[in-house]
């Protein structure tokens, strides 16, 4: 099993957040770890004068203590409201831009999961490039568990069905090395997916009837891919796990998230590569999208 002593749990007092709150409740009692609430909050920047005609420089402002007195009762409270069942529950309570505060909140807690929801107060959060789920498990130092509205906590870290996407990057392979750590050796509940997209030559996805009708690629593909996995798949493990090996074809997020939910998977795992900061710019990834049409919580492995 995964060595996970600490989990870090970002709250803003949201269902979303409550919810995510009770996951990593049960994922703290089935290890035995520390349970961090934290909530993250940030003052507006004001001047106590303007001078008609001077250069405008707001200076930075601090939450005054009444203000961080009430937020640590109001958190103290939320999290209580979860049976925690014996887990030892921490708080934080950091000033700041929240994905600043989180990823740092992680290193310095030596966090070995975050676990959070995937969208907090505002149902346009899900709309918006950049969410804090999103920007925090590209930064992370630990990989991080997302809950979806959907998700139903589970009780217990030792996943029974476990869905691993690989598309034979270094991330998608540490990403199953992870998901065999979270599972007893006795355990066969792994299956790795991985999902061949027809392409034409600018890059876009072919229409579904057309590749629909290619039945001879289609078959050539899969089998293509079916072998690598077969040869990868032992090799990322190192022993004689039982892995279901499975492909399918079709866009990666949309058969990700059907398998799941088809399969009523208990997570998905995925490997995220460490990108730059440009990078955080681009919008439409296979994971933001299994992120936001998930059935159930998703755990991504940052490489």
């Amino acid at each position: 099993m995964a060595a996970i002593t600490r989990i870090l749990c970002p709250v803003d007092f949201s269902e979303f957040s409550r919810r995510a709150l009770e996951q990593a409740v049960a994922l703290g009692r089935e290890c035995r770890a520390t349970v961090i609430a934290l909530h993250a909050f940030a003052v507006a920047p004001v001047t106590d004068r303007i001078i008609v005609g001077a250069p405008l420089v707001p200076e930075p402002a601090h939450g005054s203590s009444e203000l961080r007195i009430a937020l640590r009762s109001e958190l103290r409270d939320f999290a209580n409201a979860v049976e925690s069942g014996g887990v030892v529950l921490q708080f934080d309570l950091p000033e700041g831009d929240p994905v600043d505060a989180i990823v740092r909140a992680a290193a310095d807690h030596g966090a070995d999961l975050i676990v959070m929801g995937t969208h907090g107060r505002s149902g346009m959060d899900r709309l918006l490039l950049g969410s804090v789920a999103e920007s925090v498990l590209r930064r992370a130092p630990c990989p991080v568990l997302t809950v979806p509205k959907r998700a139903v906590p589970a009780v217990s870290l030792a996943f029974a069905k476990i869905l691993c996407a690989i598309d034979f990057s270094p991330a998608s392979l540490r990403a199953l090395q992870y998901a065999a750590d979270l599972t007893p050796a006795t355990v066969s509940g792994i299956t790795a997916l991985h999902v061949v997209e027809l392409i034409t030559g600018n890059g876009d996805g072919l229409p579904d009837d057309v590749a629909d009708s290619a039945t001879d690629y289609r078959e050539a593909f899969r089998l293509s891919a079916l072998g690598r996995l077969q040869t990868e798949v032992p090799a990322a493990l190192g022993d004689d796990r039982n892995v279901r090996l499975l492909v399918t074809i079709g866009r990666p997020h949309r058969e990700i998230v059907r398998v799941a939910d088809q399969e009523h998977c208990d997570v998905i795992v995925m490997g995220v590569e460490a990108r730059s900061a440009a990078d955080l710019l681009l919008f439409g990834s296979t994971t933001q999208h299994v992120l936001r049409g998930a059935p159930c919580p998703v755990l991504t492995v940052r490489c």
